[in-house]
């Protein structure tokens, strides 16, 4: 790489970081596309969006006026009445039943807080709402809006105390809607069952029903911005697998090609899963962003058709629990794939061989921190092998250096084709592979990338401190500037600066290493600055990785570059010049590839003169 090329790469770089800049969008801007994008979503999802002018009431001060004509209409008792809570609980989880929609009110995680040390409440109130609507003579009901009857018992499940609450919304005395509600001794899942009784003749089409469940994800964490990067609608299609919708932007999806088995709100580090054991026959999904909300991350939407199961009832449950994916295991039906480890290879990378290293090492009940270091030193030793090729093919390129030079000082410059038919031709006399200090290389990097997935999702680093780190699944903030500042961001983290560092000094002694010069040396200098601006903002966890990873290369390059003597590599490689050339060796398709390339590009050149 030449002066001018070098100059040309860093004045685009400069051209796009100030189109970056200079070019986006003003917060206004940013703040109507997102109201027109979330009303489009919401008409798409069949909810006429209030006006913008529009007053929302105090419905808890507000009197309801008795409507006779309604009282008088099927299931007319329903539409009046007090509102009333019931809680079941065990030792994981707190959920309060209202008697007004017969839903889940609220529900509480015992275990966990939120960043700033508050009971977590996954949601409260209207912050969840849950129901169907049906026809019943000629009126519409839709069971969100009428009171239920509470009525509470407790059994025995597999040797374990059980509480269960029904909730009844009465037509008549023998004729009625149960929402059943069961809570184990322990766990996080609660058992729930629509059970008609005696309708077959007052609802039409009673053998299915369609539930609409809509749910505003509470900010759990310290930083908005991956909570939202990280919370969709996410969903196991029964024979597909698990899929999920858009995480960066409004988004929806109809399903009416096969069941779902389940669908979650998923959170970053909780989701709110509802389960159905016949599946879902036909699914409208949604998720939404307001930028303007700093308490909710994302609303989310879901339209679910119910099938009747032989003995008359719609059974389900719900999951209300952390991401953990040993925990998601435990509850079956796939859920622990919708924790997203990463595309293609990544995925099976981490899945495979990742996570039970991390699960092996946490048995030992050591601090995470410590976790980590184990497991970088051992990823080390596994990629040993590969690192100590790497830095032996880099040696030798080295110690050819000299005669590279002699062959350019008498090829000349002018001519580069040729100059790389003599640097071939000295390659396969001495013996050396050009590449073999990159494919090393090469072959970690879905390793490194890897990671890059891994801990940012990774639910046990959640409030987990190590040093000066208070919680390493977020950045440590070591200044806070108060603005947002191009490419930074409103923080610096001294885990990623750190990070930058080492991998800047990484580069330097790197390139003495392979023996890089001229331009070519500083252009290693500018992927650790782009780290720097990428990075920042995310797990300290992640950057304490990296960090690691620098300072163990350093170590084992050390350690390499005690056995390794370049007088023996010099020595080698002259003999192996000496020795003729065997005709029956075949050729790689590579460097066979290669030469032909170079030969018809001589060719060409030729031509032009």
């Amino acid at each position: 790489m030449d002066k001018n090329t070098f100059t040309g790469l860093f004045l685009i770089m400069l051209i796009i970081a100030g189109s970056v800049y200079f070019l986006q969008p003003s917060k206004t801007e940013i703040q109507k596309e997102r109201e027109l994008q979330h009303r489009d979503s919401l008409k798409r999802a069949g909810i006429t969006p209030a006006p913008a002018n529009a007053v929302k009431a105090d419905t808890a001060n507000v009197a309801k006026t008795v409507d006779t004509a309604a009282l008088k209409s099927p299931f007319g008792a329903t539409t009046v009445g007090a509102e009333k809570f019931i809680t079941l609980e065990n030792d994981s989880i707190r959920v309060k039943l209202s008697t007004y929609g017969g839903k889940v009110y609220s529900v509480e995680l015992k275990n966990y807080k939120t960043f700033d040390k508050k009971p977590l409440i996954l949601f409260e109130g209207d912050e969840n709402s849950f129901g169907y609507t049906f026809t019943a003579g000629n009126t519409i009901v839709k069971t969100a809006d009428r009171y239920f009857t509470p009525s509470a018992t407790s059994l025995k499940v597999a040797g374990k105390d059980s509480s269960s609450i029904t909730m009844r919304l009465s037509y008549s005395p023998t004729q009625y809607i149960d929402y059943i509600y069961t809570l184990k001794g322990d766990g996080y899942k609660l058992g729930f069952t629509i059970k008609p009784t005696g309708l077959d003749n007052v609802i039409a089409n009673n053998s299915s029903i369609n539930l609409d469940w809509a749910t505003k994800a509470r900010k759990q964490e310290m930083d908005m911005t991956p909570e939202r990067q990280y919370t969709t609608v996410w969903y196991n299609k029964m024979g597909d697998g698990v899929d999920y919708i858009s995480e960066t932007k409004d988004d929806q999806k109809e399903i009416t090609d096969g069941k779902l088995q389940w669908v979650s709100f998923k959170a970053h580090f909780f989701s709110n899963v509802l389960i159905s054991k016949q599946g879902f026959t036909k699914s409208n999904l949604a998720v939404s962003i307001d930028t303007a909300d700093h308490t909710h991350i994302k609303d989310m939407k879901a339209s679910l058709a119910l099938t009747r199961d032989a003995d008359g009832t719609y059974p389900m449950e719900f999951y209300f629990g952390p991401n953990r994916y040993s925990t998601l295991k435990a509850q079956g039906y796939e859920l622990e794939k919708q924790i997203n480890m990463g595309w293609g290879p990544l995925k099976y990378i981490n899945r495979f061989a990742v996570l039970p290293v991390f699960n092996f090492l946490q048995q030992f009940n050591w601090n995470y921190g410590l976790i980590i270091l184990a497991l970088t030193i051992i990823l080390k030793l596994v990629l040993s092998p590969l690192t100590y090729k790497s830095y032996l093919s880099m040696a030798k390129m080295r110690v050819l250096k000299p005669e590279m030079d002699e062959i350019k000082t008498k090829v000349g410059e002018d001519n580069p084709t040729l100059l790389q038919q003599e640097y071939l031709k000295l390659y396969k006399k001495a013996g050396v592979n050009p590449l073999g200090g990159c494919l090393p290389l090469v072959i970690q990097m879905p390793i490194v990338i890897a990671f890059f997935r891994f801990f940012p999702g990774l639910f046990e680093l959640r409030g987990q401190s190590f040093l000066w780190m208070h919680d390493l699944s977020t950045y440590d903030s070591i200044w806070n500037f108060g603005v947002n500042i191009p490419f930074i961001g409103d923080h610096l983290s001294l885990m990623c600066l750190l990070m930058t560092i080492s991998t800047l000094i990484y580069t330097y002694f790197n390139n003495q290493i392979s023996g890089v010069s001229g331009q070519m040396k500083y252009v290693g200098y500018i992927t650790p600055i782009i780290f720097l601006g990428a990075l920042n903002g995310y797990p300290a966890g992640l950057n304490y990785y990296y960090f690691l990873a620098n300072m163990l290369t350093f170590l084992q390059q050390y350690i390499i570059r005690l056995m390794v003597d370049d007088k023996k590599i010099h020595a080698q490689i002259q003999e192996n010049k000496k020795k003729p050339e065997d005709p029956k060796k075949k050729k790689s398709g590579f460097a066979a590839k290669m030469e032909e390339m170079m030969r018809q590009q001589q060719q060409l050149q030729t031509k032009k003169k």
